[in-house]
């Protein structure tokens, strides 16, 4: 079994998916949704949502199969994400020079057919795929395979609205944080104000900097 590729832009790709911070986390419904619903309309006894990290691939959402981790040299999807912009369709994984002496092909389950489509992040680079698979070759109609990208399309919208929740969570913690530091700072100026006279210009300046710091982290009046 050959070594498993390595995209291209791999640093990048690994900090963006550190940035989402879902690896190893609890399963989702709304993951788990998309794929029973990939399972269904492609007519496959699995499907899964999986995410290729440094040195293995771990399943988000599993349908068919107990999710879980594999090393990345047993991993299909490991070859997806090296064409994120294309769909990997492999009618016999049996005949394929990639995949024909896999341990998930020629062992239980006897893997025959794969069809992956990349998971991007808002850049552009794949962190993962949305997959089907079967024990049995088949080809896979093109308007199911229309239907497969519009659901890894979905996996993308999760996860960029997972993002983009987590970095306002980030943002009101800094504030929260900040708030309490900006109120000694005008505290500090008001006594500097009454006991040194002589500065009282330029730590006027320094409260009025403050205050404007203040409304503009849209913190509560004092």
């Amino acid at each position: 079994m050959a070594t498993a590729p390595t995209h291209p832009d791999e640093f990048n790709r690994l900090r963006s998916l550190a940035e989402h911070n879902l690896l190893d986390t609890q399963p989702e419904e709304v993951y788990d949704d998309i794929t029973r619903l990939a399972a269904e309309i492609c007519g496959t006894p699995i499907a899964a949502i999986n995410l290729i990290a440094g040195d293995r691939h771990w399943s988000k959402s599993a349908y068919g199969f107990a999710a879980g981790s594999m090393p990345l040299e047993q991993s299909f999807c490991v070859h997806t994400i090296l064409n994120p912009d294309e769909a990997t369709v492999v009618s016999d994984l049996r005949y394929d020079e990639r995949f024909y002496d896999n341990p998930l092909t020629v062992n239980k389950p006897n893997l025959a057919f794969y069809a992956g489509v990349a998971v991007k992040d808002a850049q552009g680079l794949p962190l993962g795929t949305l997959c089907v698979l079967d024990t049995r070759p088949r080809e896979l109609p093109e308007l199911k395979l229309e239907s497969l990208k519009a659901l890894a399309k979905l996996v993308e919208t999760h996860l960029q609205l997972r993002r983009t929740q987590m970095m306002l969570e980030l943002k009101q913690k800094q504030v929260s944080e900040a708030q309490p530091i900006l109120q000694r700072l005008i505290d500090a100026s008001n006594i500097s104000l009454d006991k040194a006279p002589i500065s009282a210009l330029s730590m006027s300046y320094l409260r009025n900097e403050v205050v404007s710091l203040q409304r503009l982290l849209a913190l509560p009046p004092r």
